[in-house]
């Protein structure tokens, strides 16, 4: 027996939660009631955390929806570059609320403590370097980062300033996610050697094909700042403005957006700290509207061995035009079975699949090309040399784990932040740990767009070949 199998055994020894099919029934309804006193929890004025978002697109909008549903949050302010988002923030958040085109104003006020920011990717750094000098506690969208270069930088700051930082991927505070690493360190699926993860979509505004407004022109957009981090300057374009996610300049394609997700996860679920080497490919293959990144694009990355894991390999992939329609999953293949994290977060089903002792004999053989008397002397053999347990494998039913209806990482996530700010409390995905996540995915862009294999230092955090 396996010593990750013997722990494994161990764990479901000493818990009531794993007797056989499911999960669902005492470890959900435990942690989300866990979640619900807390967020009945009184808060006192003194306790009272004040917000600003600086970018209110659609990240902008859910991002503060979920802020906002944590006990003793009160929002004062909100930026963004286009004047129709400010006049709908207050249509609503009360027409009191304070609103500017210019990040700085917001820094600058004493009455804000923490800043969330969701504008396009490439001022989520300079950002948060001006929020933190500032003393303001940050939760930066993912990616952190538009460029890897930047990451280190935004790390020493938040050393250097110790603000409370938060990276915004919600599945590392999800509590089907916390309670698959639970499983998985307990060895529930042996050895692992590979993963599989995914994003599917097929649909418009699932390729972010998003909606124009009526009024998308100089007078309300500010286009001069929106591209001032850009190295290429464009005219005003509203496409690049409102749907900047299919641009370079400003966003990071589906690797920034959706692979840093994916990597996020399994971060947290395996402890890496990340992969060696990473290789990617990928296509523009439909949503041919003028955008410069591709709408398919998979990438093979190897994690080799640390104190942390054994060695694994994963394959990510997006595809923004799938038949197989809006679909995507976490596979986690160990030598004894598969952990399938569905969603964003929502549950998991772990169905084992083990190895016989016995190597095996007929069926897809060579057995049966042997003459009839050689073929019964193998036979008579094998049968001596195994026993009918050692030539079966353990059948084990599948266990499945699912989150409470209603249930929202995001909100958790959120909460998280708050509690740092309140109390100290450690932050689930903190600046080293979201760049750590980022910059495996922005390699991917690397990789694609120069053709070539990127070599990752994930200790110290630095592109080295």
């Amino acid at each position: 027996m396996s010593t990750d199998r013997r722990k494994f055994l161990k764990h479901l020894g000493t818990s009531v939660l794993l007797t056989s099919a499911s999960l669902n029934s005492f470890a959900a309804k435990e942690e989300n009631e866990v979640r619900i006193l807390r967020d009945q929890k009184r808060v006192s004025p003194s306790d009272k955390v004040r917000i600003a978002t600086i970018g209110m697109g659609i990240m902008g909008f859910n991002d503060t929806r979920a802020a906002l549903a944590v006990p003793g949050v009160e929002l004062v302010g909100v930026c963004d570059l286009y004047k129709g988002r400010l006049t709908r923030a207050k249509e609503v958040y009360g027409q009191n609320l304070f609103t500017t085109m210019d990040h700085r104003e917001i820094l600058d006020r004493k009455d804000i403590d923490a800043v969330i920011i969701a504008t396009s990717d490439n001022w989520h750094s300079q950002i948060a370097i001006d929020a933190m000098r500032k003393a303001k506690a940050v939760y930066s969208e993912k990616p952190m980062v538009h460029k890897i270069s930047q990451g280190l930088e935004e790390i020493r700051v938040q050393k250097e300033t110790k603000a409370v930082f938060q990276v915004g991927s919600q599945r590392v505070s999800s509590i089907a996610y916390r309670k698959a690493k639970e499983m998985y360190e307990a060895g529930a699926i042996g050895k692992i050697n590979s993963i599989e993860a995914s994003f599917n979509r097929n649909s418009g505004l699932g390729a972010w094909q998003y909606t124009l407004p009526n009024d998308a022109n100089l007078q309300n957009v500010d286009w001069s700042r929106f591209q001032a981090t850009a190295s290429e300057k464009h005219d005003f374009d509203p496409l690049r403005f409102f749907r900047w996610r299919n641009y370079r300049e400003y966003g990071t394609g589906v690797a920034g957006d959706l692979f840093v997700h994916l990597l996020s996860g399994i971060h947290f679920i395996t402890g890496s700290k990340g992969p060696e080497t990473i290789f990617s490919i990928g296509n523009l293959d439909y949503w041919k509207d003028g955008r410069n990144v591709p709408d398919v694009m998979s990438a093979v990355i190897h994690y080799g061995e640390t104190k942390e894991h054994p060695a694994f390999q994963v394959t990510l992939r997006v595809n923004f035009v799938s038949g197989e329609g809006d679909y995507g999953t976490t596979k986690i293949v160990g030598s004894e079975g598969v952990i399938d994290l569905g969603g964003e977060g929502e549950s998991f089903t772990i169905r084992k699949n083990h190895i016989t002792e016995a190597p095996g004999i007929g069926g897809w053989d060579s057995l049966e090309t042997y003459p009839e008397a050689e073929q019964k002397k193998l036979l008579a053999a094998y049968n001596q040399r195994w026993t009918k347990a050692q030539q079966e494998a353990p059948k084990t039913d599948p266990i499945v784990y699912r989150a409470p209806e209603n249930y929202s990482a995001n909100i958790d996530h959120m909460t998280n932040f708050f509690d740092a700010i309140r109390t100290g409390k450690p932050i689930v995905e903190d600046a080293v740990f979201g760049f750590r996540a980022a910059a495996p995915a922005l390699a991917c862009n690397d990789s694609y767009f120069q053709k070539k294999v990127i070599r990752w230092d994930a200790e110290n955090m630095k592109i080295v070949g």
